[in-house]
């Protein structure tokens, strides 16, 4: 199965995915060294993610994005006195790209915005957002919330990056940023196996998903 890895970070998603051909497209090289010295077999493009999807989408079976989450960020709401740019709507553009014209399935990853995001999320796993044209079940993944309070060590180990020194990019200085950016390995597998397993949502089982998910909600305000 041939795997788009969008805005791929450090790997994390990816760490415990077995069996498929991924093409990885990473912006930052500092970062992308590291991905490639742990998936020395993917093929690892540094550039403009948003730009290869648009251009290549049509090439591959399965599709993972996870675009940069920071102008979405309640963060972002707390510092609304110093802010000085616009919410990042390629979120949204690769939503809609996917949902109307990727035959394959796909998933796009995010955080919980600071708003009422623009297109319903299919599920919420912990602090994470997913849209998805398949239905992805819930999974509960010891240290997968409480990463904030982590330290860069701490990280590494959670995750399994132990790569020397500290990362920075552009506009960040914290350290523990780009492994804060991580998808948990766990979690990571269990999106792509529901992928490769399931059907792509028709109208009918769309409808299910959302019982589903209302069901769910109703269970939360009980309890």
């Amino acid at each position: 199965m041939k795997v788009l890895n969008l805005y791929s970070g450090l790997g994390g998603n990816r760490k415990l995915w077995k069996g498929v051909n991924v093409t990885a497209v990473e912006n930052n090289e500092q970062i992308a060294n590291v991905y490639k010295s742990y998936f020395p077999n993917d093929k690892l493009i540094i550039g403009d993610a948003h730009d290869y999807l648009v251009r290549n989408f049509r090439e591959y079976d399965f599709i993972w994005s996870s675009p940069p989450c920071q102008s979405h960020s309640k963060m972002m709401r707390a510092t609304r006195h110093t802010i000085n740019t616009y919410p990042d709507l390629k979120l949204y553009e690769e939503i809609l790209l996917l949902k109307y014209f990727f035959k394959g399935n796909w998933v796009v990853e995010n955080i919980a915005p600071y708003y009422k995001p623009l297109v319903e999320p299919t599920t919420k796993i912990g602090r994470h957002l997913f849209w998805s044209n398949y239905h992805i079940k819930q999974i509960d993944i010891p240290g997968i919330t409480g990463i904030f309070s982590a330290t860069p060590e701490e990280l590494k180990n959670s995750l399994g990056f132990n790569y020397k020194g500290n990362i920075y990019y552009k506009g960040n200085n914290d350290a523990g940023q780009v492994l804060r950016n991580c998808v948990h390995p766990k979690l990571g597998l269990h999106v792509l196996e529901q992928g490769k397993n399931g059907k792509a949502i028709t109208m009918q089982n769309h409808i299910k998903a959302k019982a589903i998910k209302l069901k769910q909600k109703q269970h939360d305000i009980r309890y």
